[in-house]
């Protein structure tokens, strides 16, 4: 069994603690590999690598900033069997969304390194003679980079490699359940001698006592977590100390709403896609459908059949598997319990509603609910399991009102071939993103960001990449003096 460590300062090195955290596949229940669980005293030893390396990395021309980074990007090409296979073992993914997964993650890579020569300021006139106004933008310093369960690799690539482009340093808290792929691409890091020492450092360990050290100290200038919204208030609350500024991408309760004009096997095929998506642990998955009254029966009979097409199995013993298991014991459990819950609350099972049948494993069975209300706690808090309720509207307005009554504001989607529905519930809905008649699911240069509980900040294109930079105005006064 693999013992990790962890990688401070441009090398690996032991914990000050001496406990370990096992981590589990969810497929087979078996320990796979084990991390050390950081402390306080490790934090403190990261940041303060990062942050001597600050001042070197910051002055790399930005040009060799986004060489760097195109190159792990391709270092993780060719590495990339191993990367969907560990990313398969340590969080059940199945084949093609792992392998989708690292390809993205490779993508990014490219991607961000592209921004290397297109980070720019500005120059605005000045009310004053002989003046001018530089707007510069520069790196905001030592960043945070607190990595989820759910897409370990994409969402380090989100961190890691917007951080070393705009020329900040970072460390890195990979998820306690899943971080074997982080220390598969720290391998990649600590081969590249063109990396100052300290410029990249992971520490493993638990959010509780990791993510708050990093939060509340006072030489990283900004957090950058994915995660749940009590991990998030967490962050927030730790950052507040130092004013440290926080990027965060929380929960989501993504309505799908489907008018009386949409194309059914479209929505089907797309909600179906967006509800399963990573076995339904995905902040952006639909979480909850609104159909028209006049088409209720025919898309949940169309949703029904898709639903049972779909294998359950263990994705790296078969590669045609759907759908895998849940994350852990403590996942499957909550997700039982939401569907139990709502079924004594009057729900109608359509299909699934309990655990699959597999001999290890926390495997649920992919769920439609049916009889359910708009104020039910399973159309109201974050499911994060294959279950998807359903209900009906008359009104598009009713539809939209209640898609907006939500405490999340992240994703959403639409299915209708009526542009003028539409373009009103694109206008009318309040959340970050929109999928009009396609699954969920963002792209690299678009911007990746929630309302309300869902998190501040943002990620991907332009306007992520700017999260890691600060502004700087120089007011520049000249001698005009004429010889």
């Amino acid at each position: 069994m693999i013992e990790h460590k962890l990688y401070i300062n441009g090398e690996y090195t032991n914990s000050s603690s001496d406990e370990w955290i096992d981590i589990v596949n969810p497929a087979t229940e078996e320990v796979i590999s084990r991390t050390p669980k950081g402390t306080t005293e490790d934090v403190n030893r990261a940041v303060e690598a990062a942050f001597k390396a600050q001042k070197e990395w910051e002055l790399t021309p930005n040009i060799e900033r986004g060489k760097i980074v195109r190159q792990l990007g391709d270092e993780i090409e060719k590495n990339r069997a191993t990367f969907v296979e560990l990313l398969q073992e340590e969080q059940g993914k199945d084949y093609e969304l792992a392998s989708g997964e690292v390809d993205l993650a490779i993508d990014y890579f490219r991607y961000m390194s592209e921004w290397a020569r297109r980070i720019e300021g500005e120059i605005v006139p000045s009310d004053r003679p002989n003046e001018n106004i530089y707007i510069y933008k520069k790196p905001i310093g030592v960043t945070a980079g607190i990595v989820p369960w759910n897409f370990p690799v994409f969402i380090l690539a989100r961190k890691v490699a917007t951080a070393l482009v705009t020329g900040c340093t970072i460390v890195l808290k990979p998820s306690q359940q899943t971080p074997n792929t982080a220390m598969e691409f720290t391998k990649i890091i600590d081969a590249m001698e063109e990396i100052p020492k300290g410029v990249y450092n992971v520490i493993t360990g638990t959010g509780s006592e990791i993510g708050n050290a990093l939060a509340k100290h006072e030489q990283v200038q900004m957090v950058s977590m994915t995660g749940s919204v009590p991990a998030g208030t967490k962050v927030m609350e730790a950052a507040a100390q130092n004013i440290t500024k926080v990027n965060l991408e929380l929960g989501g309760k993504a309505p799908a709403i489907v008018t009386a004009n949409a194309d059914l096997n479209v929505a089907v095929e797309s909600i179906t896609t967006s509800r399963l998506a990573n076995n339904g642990q995905a902040c952006t998955n639909a979480e909850r459908v609104y159909v028209h009254e006049s088409v209720a029966d025919e898309l949940i009979d169309k949703l029904k059949q898709s639903f049972e097409q779909l294998t359950i199995d263990d994705p790296r013993e078969n590669k045609e598997a759907d759908v895998g298991p849940l994350v852990s014991k403590d996942r499957l459990e909550e997700v039982e319990g939401m569907v139990n819950d709502a079924v004594k609350a009057g729900a109608q099972v359509v299909i699934g509603g309990e655990r699959a049948p597999l001999e290890k494993g926390f495997y649920y069975k992919p769920t439609i609910l049916t009889n359910v209300t708009h104020d039910s706690a399973i159309m109201q808090e974050e499911i994060f399991g294959p279950v998807i309720p359903i209900t009906t509207y008359k009104t598009l307005d009713e539809a939209i009102e209640r898609g907006n009554d939500t405490e999340f504001g992240l994703s959403s989607s639409v299915y209708t071939e009526d542009l003028n529905e539409a373009m009103r519930v694109v206008n009318e809905l309040k959340f970050g993103e929109t999928f009009v008649n396609r699954e969920n699911f963002e792209a690299v240069q678009g911007y990746h960001a929630g309302m309300r509980k869902s998190g501040l900040g943002g990620a991907d294109g332009k306007h992520g990449m700017e999260d890691f930079l600060v502004t700087q105005v120089v007011y520049m006064q000249y001698n005009n003096k004429k010889n």
